[in-house]
């Protein structure tokens, strides 16, 4: 079985983080998503939340499993759950120069582990959870942030930023 595993931080998940999902239920028989917590950065949603939004928006994915971890490495955490591969995004030159150091540095670590690299289509290559994050607040946000989001994690930011200035979709 070809086991892989997707991490993020998914804060919210996006349609980039979607591409990556649904291509990698595709390339692979298994594929965990994983959420990384880190302890000290301040995530916009709870763990709890994150697992639930990626749980909802991979429910048609029979072969996607969503979990966490923290407090490892992700490439141990990938071993350890019998994953042959890591799954990773480049999105630009920088992100294709922070990946290649960190495939070097995870197959020094887990030479069984094979860290494979898709990149996205051009209309989600700027996607990320920060930029998405960042659209909300001025006049307009909803009906832009909805094109970046699956429709449950757009409810959730709704949710979050109910009674908050910013304007409706036509202000």
């Amino acid at each position: 079985m070809k086991r892989a595993v997707y991490a993020g931080s998914f804060d919210p998940p996006t349609h980039g983080h979607m591409f990556m999902i649904r291509e990698g239920a595709r390339l692979f028989d298994e594929l965990v998503v994983a959420i990384g917590v880190n302890p000290d950065k301040r995530s916009t949603f709870t763990l709890e939340r994150r697992l639930e939004l990626l749980r909802a928006v991979t429910r048609d994915l029979p072969n996607v499993r969503v979990e966490s971890f923290e407090h490892q490495f992700l490439v141990k955490y990938a071993a350890g759950m019998g994953a042959q591969y890591m799954l990773r995004g480049i999105r630009n030159a920088q992100d294709f120069q922070y990946e290649l150091t960190m495939r070097n540095v995870n197959q020094d670590m887990e030479p069984g582990v094979t860290t494979v690299f898709l990149v996205p289509p051009r209309h989600l290559a700027e996607t990320s959870s920060s930029f998405v994050k960042g659209l909300v607040g001025p006049r307009g946000w909803r009906e832009v942030v909805k094109g970046f989001v699956p429709e449950p994690v757009f409810e959730a930011i709704l949710e979050l930023h109910q009674g908050e200035s910013g304007g409706q979709d036509g202000d």
